[in-house]
């Protein structure tokens, strides 16, 4: 199944992203190795090579923990010259993908303070076999910015929840812009 998820592109990902389930909030449990799939556009693979692959501080793994049967919470882990650090914190639940309507597992970052929470990044996980989980980030500060989908893979878990990281941003609800309902 990775294998395949990774000769994919962007449209391909989709579509199959389209075909698949949510996985419930307890499933999502501990740390999940990451990394990027194919990007639609050079614009998404220089900033996803900046951001991510970056050799000084590659990212390596989200975490999750259930918080609840509802929601959740997460981060992601780089490598900083040697140094494992947690950044991006988010708050996981269920809703309608911006894609298809159909319940993803939604990691909105806005719920915290952080450069992706100023961006607007909200990511929507499926689950493509058992312990590989299929992406779709979006950022951006205009609609149209918010509908590249930028795919990735998550699998496992890998190791345990590091521990929850971040301030929360008072009296946070989610938008428009984080959950913005089915395509018309």
């Amino acid at each position: 199944m990775i294998a395949e998820l990774r000769r994919l592109d962007t449209g391909g990902l989709l579509a199959r992203f389209r075909n698949l389930q949510a996985p419930a909030i307890s499933e999502i449990d501990g740390e999940y190795s990451a990394g990027l799939l194919a990007q639609p556009n050079l614009f998404a693979v220089v900033s996803g090579r900046a951001a991510v692959a970056n050799p000084l501080g590659p990212w390596l793994c989200k975490g999750f923990r259930p918080v609840d049967e509802d929601s959740g919470r997460g981060y992601n882990t780089f490598d900083e010259f040697g140094r494992i650090r947690q950044r991006y914190p988010m708050r996981t639940q269920l809703a309608p993908s911006r894609y298809d309507g159909a319940p993803a597992y939604t990691l909105i970052y806005r719920a915290y303070s952080s450069m992706c929470g100023a961006i607007h990044m909200v990511d929507e996980v499926r689950r493509a076999a058992p312990g590989v989980y299929l992406g779709i980030g979006t950022w951006g500060f205009t609609d149209a910015q918010r509908r590249v989908p930028r795919p990735f893979l998550l699998t496992g878990p890998v190791g345990a929840y590091r521990g929850d990281i971040g301030t929360s941003r008072p009296a946070f609800t989610p938008g428009p812009r984080e959950l913005p309902g089915p395509p018309h």
